[in-house]
């Protein structure tokens, strides 16, 4: 049985602090229904709170005005102190949200290490400033600090998508609030017992675990300076509402409907092998997932009569079991919301290939089994709308020219891949395929590229110099007629 945490105290400026309000969040287990932490609900006069330290961290404090090896110092230490403890952090998050254990390990411990490390290094490179010829004289172009940062993170990828903000934050000079999902707030306290112990100045970093309403009084606060959320579209949509009375510039990492796309000449094993962990990842609560897999018409029955047996063969179950491929979902109305999904699927009249229901033997626990409809139409609920389940969809398409019109044919643009023995034609695939990220024969978010969404998949990009300039605002400082000329 998994031990009860239980914290006291919120994480403000640095220091652990007696919270200004009396409520408590009870994490509960996915898997045994069980509480298995406690934390403070931050109120909003905590919010204030943080944020006040933040400004003055940030307004008179030394790390705004740390050298960049100083910083990076710092952040080194972050991140070579998660890689340490990165078993304890994949704990705490499978504890929280049911991913299995052994995906706990490299996608949310150690892939959050890893963006931290690539942060590192896009930081040490960047241009923070240049001198140009300008139309009237010389100019020099500095990146400064954006300021008082409020990252706001999910509780599917809490450590992936937290690093996702706060490194490249850090490492710019900003100071931030990191607020934590109610489902997630434990691996966070590990975070900010690591950043203390790494030395990051008092007032740079605070962590509020709380709900939506505490989130939009955040992100609407007129002393924060950027915005950066990873969430639903329709949160994203109200953050950005909220965040636009203050003119808070908002970086927004939202949903996905991607498409898999098989070319006629793919291998099928590989094809196969490749899409289906990253299908069903994270047990379905992943935005980047590939849920739309999309076949020749005429290789159809071979590939659903694969990807059908390949999916009942997963291994679902208690999180902690090594051998667990899918575990269960986080919240009871996330297994509602699946199980209402497969519902309508049917009900439009998709045919279930493999799943469809709760898995033999899981009485307790919010588990819906790895689900596979065929027979879909791209204009059927389940093909269109992001289900953050265990549910995939097999859609049949003519042509390639087809292909690329069902891929398209959504209102989300976050991720997708396509699978041939053609790589270079792949790569003609993926130009034709509006998404922010794509793969050709692979799968893959790479943290020193630009990863982030076109049309409702957000609004600016995370990761490489891309993402790390979401977090610096632009200066021209004119100089006189012929200054520098003659400088060697």
């Amino acid at each position: 049985m998994t031990e009860l945490v239980e914290h006291r105290k919120l994480y403000i400026g640095g220091q652990l602090t007696d919270p200004l309000g009396s409520e408590v969040i009870e994490v509960v287990s996915p898997h045994t229904e069980q509480v298995v932490g406690r934390v403070p609900h931050a109120s909003r006069a905590d919010v204030d709170r943080a944020v006040a330290v933040a400004r003055e961290a940030f307004d008179t404090g030394p790390w705004p005005r740390a050298t960049l090896d100083e910083r990076i110092a710092v952040v080194t230490r972050i991140k070579d102190a998660i890689a340490v403890r990165h078993e304890e952090i994949a704990r705490s998050i499978t504890s929280q949200n049911g991913t299995p254990y052994t995906a706990s390990v490299m996608m949310q411990a150690l892939a959050a290490m890893m963006v931290w490390d690539a942060t590192i290094a896009v930081a040490r490179d960047f241009p923070y400033e240049e001198r140009r010829t300008g139309a009237l004289g010389p100019i020099l172009v500095r990146r400064e600090p954006a300021g008082v940062v409020a990252a706001v993170v999910p509780w599917n990828v809490p450590q992936f998508t937290a690093a996702a903000k706060l490194a490249p934050a850090l490492l710019a000079g900003c100071t931030a609030v990191l607020k934590v999902s109610p489902e997630t707030p434990l691996d966070a306290y590990i975070l900010a017992d690591i950043a203390t112990e790494a030395g990051l100045p008092e007032g740079v970093l605070s962590v509020i675990p709380a709900d939506r309403e505490v989130s939009e009084y955040l992100v609407g606060h007129p002393g924060i300076d950027k915005v950066s959320f990873t969430g639903s579209v329709a949160a994203g949509r109200r953050v950005m509402e909220v965040a636009s009375r203050n003119l808070t510039r908002v970086t927004l990492e939202l949903g996905g409907k991607s498409a898999a796309v098989i070319l006629p000449d793919a291998d099928l094993p590989t094809a196969v092998a490749g899409i289906v962990p990253f299908a069903w990842m994270l047990n379905g609560q992943a935005c980047v997932a590939q849920t739309r897999i999309l076949t020749p018409r005429s290789r159809y029955d071979e590939f659903a009569e694969a990807f059908a047996a390949a999916a009942g063969a997963l291994k679902v179950g208690d999180p902690f079991d090594p051998a667990t491929e899918v575990g269960p979902l986080v919240a009871e109305r996330q297994q509602r919301r699946s199980l209402d999904y497969i519902r309508i699927g049917q009900e439009e009249g998709a045919k279930i290939l493999t799943g469809g229901g709760r898995p033999a033997g899981t009485e307790r626990g919010w588990y819906v089994e790895p689900t596979l409809f065929g027979g879909v139409d791209n204009s059927m609920r389940i093909a269109r709308e992001e289900i953050f389940g265990p549910v995939i969809c097999l859609l049949p398409y003519d042509d390639e020219r087809d292909a690329v019109r069902i891929a398209n044919d959504s209102e989300y643009g976050l991720s997708g891949s396509v699978w041939t023995a053609d790589t270079e034609h792949g790569i003609d695939i993926a130009r034709q395929v509006r998404t922010g990220t794509y793969s050709v024969n692979t799968f893959s978010v790479d943290m020193l590229g630009p990863f982030g969404g076109y049309k409702n998949s957000g609004l600016g990009r995370e990761f490489g110099p891309e993402g790390y300039g979401e977090y610096l605002e632009h200066k021209m400082i004119h100089l006189p007629a012929g200054h520098g000329q003659g400088e060697a």
